[in-house]
């Protein structure tokens, strides 16, 4: 896929609607209401650990500091998402609306179902300083401000086995020319170059998202986010798709990738067994593998880095795609007495240096800046400085696809893209399918 549970599907509920999932305040009377008079707010967030206790405990301490009472209530990913998409339809939102940016945020601004917070900002310039710029694109429609960035950040990353890299003679790719040299020796040698589990579909539109980002840089597909026309059929987007068909031709993916569901963490299994050399997937698989692969992680065995550039490219090797971090917005049907709850928890009780704290304790790398002590003693801290660091050099930060784009566009970007990864649309064909999605 981050509020990061620890895998994708949790998040997400594996839907391409995940773009809309947001938070809204509920109180004991109600989407809407106020539990406790015109001092208190309220927020909805999805359960699950270690989350839900880092956020639950940013609340109660909040609260203590007499600034206003806020309210939250956990729900399941599947109950929450009927919830509040309920409750923004029939205009009864409650304060705190909470998810993940782009598209679903895009259509909540462009009906004035939350505030432009772009002034509030201006007013509390050094809380924008204390987060980190790259996560502030998701959280922006048309040039202004809708939602703040909280929680933990999750890029898409390319993760190798150095013993089966060491074992083929090859090293990690950061050139199209040298993945396609793992691949090579990877296949003599009888090993997958690639672990892909393709039934899930989101995980094989991870590679294009990053592909379509080295070959026209990520003004591609900012066009194709902010809805222009005809922004599918940009030869960028061919290419992308050219370079699929080559992977696929030269058997890059590991044998049976498109019965192999994400869910099962078969593709994350095939890593830490040694039967494959890569596997490009998001952040969040770094704590199952480090649960679940035995002593691989422990060891040392697992390595990780950028998606390789593309001779001719625009994209650099620096920019990522992927899951910026969450977001929280407010609601435009709140009184003025919740929001000022609501800003005031923003301020002194959403990301504070205690909360950061208790991120990195999970295993995650939190969007704020001045983190550097705090993931140097931590006992991930070489991927988690590496992520923190890849997190503030980066020239851009795409969000992920089906988060960014409407979520009609979203589900028919996954069908499309299981099409041509199994080889049944070329190139053009998938161009023109999603360029359809534009349209009226």
């Amino acid at each position: 896929m981050r509020n990061f549970p620890f895998t994708r599907r949790s998040l997400l509920g594996g839907t391409a609607g995940a773009a809309a999932l947001t938070l809204a305040a509920c109180g004991t009377s109600g989407p809407g209401g106020s539990a406790g008079g015109g001092d208190s707010a309220s927020i909805w967030q999805l359960s699950g650990q270690p989350n839900e206790t880092i956020y639950q405990d940013s609340i109660d301490a909040f609260n203590e500091l007499g600034k206003g009472s806020l309210e939250v209530t956990f729900f399941q990913n599947d109950a929450y998402k009927q919830k509040i998409r309920t409750a923004i339809g029939a205009g009864e939102a409650p304060t705190i609306i909470y998810g993940w940016g782009g598209g679903g945020l895009r259509t909540y601004a462009q009906e004035e179902q939350v505030d432009d917070l772009t002034p509030w900002l201006g007013e509390n310039a050094d809380f924008q300083k204390r987060f980190i710029d790259s996560v502030w694109g998701a959280a922006t429609v048309d040039e202004k401000v809708y939602a703040l960035p909280i929680g933990a950040t999750q890029p898409i990353i390319m993760f190798h086995n150095k013993t089966v890299l060491e074992s083929i003679g090859a090293e990690a790719p950061e050139t199209w020319d040298a993945l396609l040299d793992v691949i090579d020796k990877a296949n003599a040698k009888g090993i997958a170059p690639i672990s892909l589990a393709g039934q899930s579909r989101w995980t094989s539109m991870m590679w294009l998202e990053y592909l379509l980002d080295r070959i026209g840089g990520p003004e591609v597909f900012a066009r194709i986010a902010a809805g222009e026309k005809d922004a599918w059929l940009d030869p960028a987007v061919i290419e992308m798709g050219n370079k699929v068909t080559e992977l696929l031709e030269v058997k890059a993916f590991a044998e049976g990738f498109e019965s192999m569901a994400a869910d099962s963490n078969t593709d994350q299994a095939l890593l830490w067994s040694d039967k494959a050399a890569l596997m490009l997937h998001g952040g969040w698989t770094f704590g199952g593998m480090k649960s679940g692969g035995g002593s691989f992680v422990q060891d040392g065995r697992l390595g990780f880095g950028p998606f390789p550039t593309i001779d001719g490219g625009k994209g650099e090797l620096a920019n990522l795609v992927g899951n910026p971090c969450n977001y929280v917005s407010l609601s435009a049907v709140a009184s003025e007495e919740e929001k000022t709850v609501a800003k005031a928890y923003f301020l002194e009780g959403m990301m504070t240096d205690d909360v950061a704290a208790d991120f990195v304790a999970s295993g995650s790398a939190p969007v704020i800046t001045g983190q550097g002590d705090a993931l140097a003693a931590s006992d991930d801290a070489e991927y988690l400085q590496w992520v923190y660091t890849s997190l503030q050099d980066a020239p851009s930060f795409t969000q992920s696809w089906d988060q960014a784009l409407q979520p009609t566009a979203a589900e028919q970007l996954l069908v499309n893209t299981e099409q041509l990864f199994l080889g049944k649309a070329t190139p053009e064909q998938f161009a023109e399918a999603m360029n359809a999605t534009l349209e009226g």
